[in-house]
């Protein structure tokens, strides 16, 4: 583990450091098989109860564009995305997600996958005519961590609406950004991904060492997916993104004007983890969406990594407000390969939520040298004082 003295504080309140400071006590052991080549996060397949009461949310509300559909499955794209979809509704009993699904370099990094999972003793299984409509020859796993992965290169294009603007939505959705998932042991998770050739950009972690959560990439920004730490494997969200803040600012207009405005958890604000701007809803399932703008470039190959004190109340959210428990507590199952739910296993580290709202109730918890928090503003951040 990296030790703060071989960090470097920042202006802003935040360590930098050069090399990425998780490492795992109990690691995967990393397979002698190549892994395949990812690109980036490509789509989610979300099992729901309700297609019609999905499809509102996801099209009507949130402007997702409709590739094809029928009485079982919804297949949606955002507005930049030429393949054939980032979002797949699937009806069915409980609801859940199926897959992750990551777009690969070439063909032959399938034939990787196989081998690199097989070796690691997964349950890996392909189909060359695809799990879903629009997406030909995929691997799909089910990792060492419990986690429902595809992996695919071949799929059918469809036309990108970028210059459609008669077709856009004042909060339009531009392209899908990142998956976040929920993991006991957040170390042995973001070892594992490396091995994947994942790169952590960011981390939250405390002066012992815990670490809460992880950012990590393959495009050149802050993630494609995320390691939170909590009881899983479990979804926490899926993003997408916009152009602007001020999409995310007309998302909560129009849930209000549908009179949809409890489907908004927590939001809008700014993350201090990230700088992106972020409203976080609940689709009629509970699945937890984030939409998501304004994050930055990591690809340089020094690219340093960020982190976070956990008792940083601005790590969050930059202005400094609460975070509801339902975002700490909350989060959807995974399916194994036959559509069954994964066993969800306990976190045993400290969690984040109970470190960061004390005994006393209060998450405002930065040390205290600095600046108290003042009096009048003391009751956000007690449990039950939030009406």
């Amino acid at each position: 583990m990296t030790h703060r003295d071989e960090m470097t504080l920042t202006s802003s309140g935040f360590y930098v450091s050069q090399e990425a400071p998780i490492r795992s006590d109990n690691p995967i052991a990393a397979p002698q098989a190549s892994p395949p080549d990812i690109l980036r996060c490509a789509y989610m397949e979300l099992v729901v109860t309700d297609l019609a009461a999905s499809r509102e949310f996801y099209v009507d509300i949130l402007g997702l564009y409709v590739t094809e559909e029928d009485d079982q499955a919804i297949y949606l794209r955002s507005t930049e995305e030429f393949i054939h979809h980032n979002l797949v509704l699937r009806k069915g009993p409980v609801a859940a997600v199926a897959a992750f699904s990551y777009r690969v370099r070439s063909a032959e990094d399938l034939d990787k996958a196989v081998a690199f999972y097989t070796e690691l003793g997964c349950d890996v299984r392909r189909n060359p005519d695809g799990f879903v409509k629009g997406i030909g020859d995929s691997v799909r796993v089910v990792d060492p961590l419990g986690f429902p992965y595809e992996f695919f290169f071949a799929t059918t294009h469809v036309e990108r609406l970028s210059w459609r603007y008669d077709l856009h939505t004042p909060g339009e959705l531009v392209r899908l950004d990142h998956f976040n998932q929920v993991t006991p042991d957040v170390p042995r998770a973001v070892n594992f991904m490396q091995t994947l050739g994942f790169r952590v950009t960011e981390d939250i972690q405390d002066e012992g060492g815990t670490v809460y959560a992880a950012w990590m990439r393959r495009k050149p920004t802050v993630h494609d997916t995320a390691m939170t730490g909590g009881d899983g494997p479990r979804m926490h969200h899926v993003a997408f993104a916009t152009h602007e803040k001020h999409n995310i600012l007309a998302i909560c207009d129009i849930l209000g004007a549908r009179r949809h405005s409890d489907a908004i958890e927590r939001g809008p604000g700014r993350h201090g983890v990230s700088n992106a701007f972020y409203l976080y809803l609940r689709d009629p399932d509970g699945h937890r969406v984030e939409i998501y703008t304004q994050d930055y470039y990591t690809g340089d190959p020094d690219n340093p990594v960020i982190t976070w004190d956990v008792h940083d109340n601005q790590r969050r959210d930059w202005w400094g407000n609460p975070v509801v428990p339902s975002w700490y507590t909350d989060a959807s199952l995974v399916l194994d390969l036959d559509g069954n739910p994964q066993p969800v296993h306990a976190r045993t580290d400290a969690s984040e939520m109970a470190v960061t709202i004390g005994a006393d109730g209060f998450s405002y918890t930065r040390p205290l040298d600095e600046t108290p928090m003042p009096e009048w503003k003391q009751g956000e951040y007690k449990l039950g004082h939030q009406l």
